[in-house]
């Protein structure tokens, strides 16, 4: 499933592609520019516009109102609606690049990175992942930590 993300979601955007899920987002886009871009390419758009939502542009069901205003209860409620599994198949929890959403391809060669990360990064760190549109690098820091420990607390609520 491609999601789009209007302009009030870049928290989420940026959420649903570390799960791997290809989302489309830019912070400065016309609705009508936005209405486009999900009819051209088949993605399902995530608002919390409600004018926006109710234009009957899209096929039915390529549109989903989004009510909750934090983030993590945002994304609890897209991986609900659309029953998504975490990660997608075939994916791993850091899926896609959060600035320009490529997927994110394991670094084979750590050597390759090694001036791309601070140094503790490198020393302390096994496996990185890298951009495979802009060359971004990531590995499982704090942030990912956090992030895991948010998608714990999403599973446990959803197994309820």
């Amino acid at each position: 499933m491609k999601f789009i993300a209007d302009a009030m979601l870049g928290r989420l955007a940026r959420r649903l592609r570390l799960l791997g899920y290809d989302t489309a987002y830019e912070r400065d886009i016309t609705d009508a520019a936005l209405l486009q871009w999900a009819l051209k390419e088949g993605r399902t758009l995530l608002t919390r516009d409600t004018g926006l939502a109710a234009r009957k542009v899209l096929p039915g069901g390529q549109s989903f109102l989004v009510t909750p205003d934090d983030p993590a209860s945002q994304l609890r409620e897209v991986l609900e609606h659309f029953s998504l599994p975490t990660p997608p198949p075939g994916g791993h929890l850091i899926g896609r690049c959060t600035v320009c959403n490529a997927a994110l391809v394991p670094v084979a060669d750590k050597q390759a990175i090694k001036d791309l990360v601070p140094e503790h990064v490198f020393l302390n760190k096994r496996e990185f992942f890298r951009c495979a549109g802009c060359g971004r690098v990531y590995w499982e820091g704090s942030h990912i930590e956090k992030f895991k420990k948010l998608m714990d607390d999403i599973m446990k609520k959803r197994a309820r």
